[in-house]
């Protein structure tokens, strides 16, 4: 048997992150062998993953980041079981650790990005190992990107909600303003879509057949129902389609005569917005 000293165990604490009586307990069962210690913790966390594989993660962390010539953005949420964990330091800076990656690898999908090296270790990898040290269910619940000429990204106070969207002009004036003012109004107003074109057939056709049920409940005859559903979803279109949103910003004006003013051909390419529970 190994004599295991406190040394030891304060250096497999710094290479893993893992509690001070965990990293005791791998170097005993592993007879102070350091890798085999280190794939003792792996495994115990990878167990834990699975025995809490059925509880609810539904705290957590939304982050938001572009590149550094503002080409890609990407947003993903990291989620957890409780807020407690949600706020330590160790899961707020893996969540930033894995942004930071993603801003500067520009990974596609969720699969890239879980493959990705994190300090010697895929991200999948390192978030069983957080898993271990924690004793909580923890997931990368959502991870979208945006490439376009130009984006941007916007985290909410609270690191709850974040936006990403992409430009498809860069050299435009107040370009920088124009983008921040556009990602806010997504964080604030929720749009489903950029523009009426954008909508799904189904959600469209829900709309106007709610339409239809209001006004037949109102009284109004059948064969005015379908003009008073398609009025009311233009008005659908205005609350929910970005483009045609009002400014939170100003009012008086749409987002599409925000991009509009700054240059006639401006617009949005597209969108992604993420939130706790949403």
């Amino acid at each position: 048997m190994a004599n295991i000293t406190a040394a030891d165990v304060n250096k497999l604490r710094q290479m893993t992150g893992a509690g001070m009586m965990d990293c005791k307990n791998a170097l005993k069962e592993n007879d102070g062998d350091f890798e085999k210690a280190i794939e003792f913790l792996r495994k115990k966390g990878q167990k834990l993953a699975n025995k809490r594989a059925d509880k609810d993660a539904n705290e957590g962390i939304v982050l938001a980041k572009t590149n550094a010539d503002q080409t890609y953005a990407a947003v993903f949420m990291l989620n957890c079981e409780t807020d407690f964990v949600g706020k330590t330091d160790d899961f707020v800076n893996f969540a930033k650790s894995i942004i930071d990656l993603a801003a500067e690898k520009a990974p596609k999908s969720l699969d890239e990005l879980k493959a990705l090296d994190l300090n010697g270790h895929s991200v999948e990898d390192s978030l069983t190992d957080l898993i271990g040290k924690t004793g909580e269910k923890m997931e990368i619940a959502h991870f979208e990107v945006i490439e376009a000429p130009i984006v941007f990204s916007y985290n909410h106070h609270g690191n709850r909600l974040a936006t990403i969207l992409g430009l498809n002009k860069k050299d435009v004036a107040e370009i920088a303003a124009i983008g921040h003012e556009v990602a806010m109004q997504i964080a604030a107003m929720a749009p489903i879509a950029v523009d009426k074109d954008d909508v799904d057939p189904e959600t469209i056709q829900k709309e106007i057949e709610i339409g239809k049920d209001v006004a037949r409940q109102e009284g109004k005859p059948e064969e005015m129902l379908e003009k008073i559903a398609l009025g009311k979803l233009n008005k659908f279109y205005k609350e929910n389609t970005l483009l045609n949103q009002e400014s939170i910003k100003d009012n008086k004006v749409t987002i599409r005569e925000v991009l509009t003013k700054a240059d006639k051909a401006l617009t949005v390419t597209g969108f992604k917005r993420l939130m706790l529970g949403a």
